[in-house]
């Protein structure tokens, strides 16, 4: 069966997941709108796309963390394109958030991206797709989200509600027609983790992880967590007691410090 043409959104498409997702959607036949602030980099893989035979895309200067200019552009695009089939909502950004270090404004410009910016798109596309009675949102979350991580209070909480938003969306849309996906990452090579000087277990190649994110999104899943390995583990510490995880949490720090 051939795969359905749809006007398919990604955001944060300029590097890392999104940039490699965009040409296995593209190659499926659907029109990709490439969103990200970079601009120049959005046009470069929006030649590569269509110079390489893959499909048509087109670049999309935004800025998710701005809503008006959000609900601004989008319904720009969907009075020129027709309507956006489906979110791939992926922009999303990550900062080490010490507690000595802990600010609001440090937390309100993680959520900015990651939280707020994926329910502006979702308030530009949503009303639409509910009345058509079709459309699919994609949210990528994170396995960051499972529990918290000291450190990562911010990007943790972040990706903890993100999971939770989508998953109370998705019960109410079953009867709207409209599915969602939430899609939990481990460690990808990107370069937001270029950046970690912690231990990445299983840190997945970014083409590997883009093809399970294609394939989560072709199938409809509900939830994909990968890679399975440390997915495994992840939800295995979700049931652990306080007591125990708060020690082998505290037991990882502790070894990060002394081997510098």
């Amino acid at each position: 069966m051939a795969a359905e043409r749809r006007l398919t959104l990604i955001t944060g498409a300029s590097s890392g997941l999104g940039s490699a997702l965009a040409p296995l959607l593209a190659a499926d036949g659907d029109t990709v709108l490439l969103a990200a602030r970079r601009g120049d980099a959005l046009v470069s893989l929006a030649k590569r796309i269509t110079e390489a035979g893959r499909g048509r895309a087109i670049p999309l200067t935004l800025d998710v963390s701005d809503h008006d200019a959000v609900m601004r552009t989008l319904a720009a695009v969907e009075a020129e394109h027709g309507p956006i089939d489906c979110l791939v909502a992926n922009a999303g950004v990550g900062d080490s958030l010490p507690a000595r270090a802990f600010t609001t404004a440090s937390v309100r410009r993680v959520f900015d991206t990651n939280v707020f910016g994926v329910t502006s798109c979702l308030e530009a596309v949503l009303p639409g797709m509910i009345a058509r009675g079709s459309g699919h949102i994609v949210g990528i979350s994170s396995l960051a989200g499972y529990r918290g991580l000291p450190g990562s209070s911010s990007y943790a909480a972040s990706k903890a509600a993100l999971t939770v938003l989508l998953e109370s969306l998705r019960i109410e849309l079953k009867t709207c027609g409209v599915d969602v996906t939430t899609i939990c990452p481990g460690f990808v090579k990107t370069e937001m983790t270029a950046k970690n000087k912690h231990p990445m277990p299983f840190l997945m190649e970014l083409d590997d992880a883009a093809h399970e994110m294609h394939a989560a999104i072709r199938n409809r899943v509900t939830h994909c967590a990968f890679p399975w390995q440390l997915a495994t583990l992840v939800r295995a510490g979700r049931v652990l007691p306080d007591v125990l995880y708060d020690r082998m949490l505290a037991k990882q720090r502790a070894t990060r410090t002394t081997d510098g």
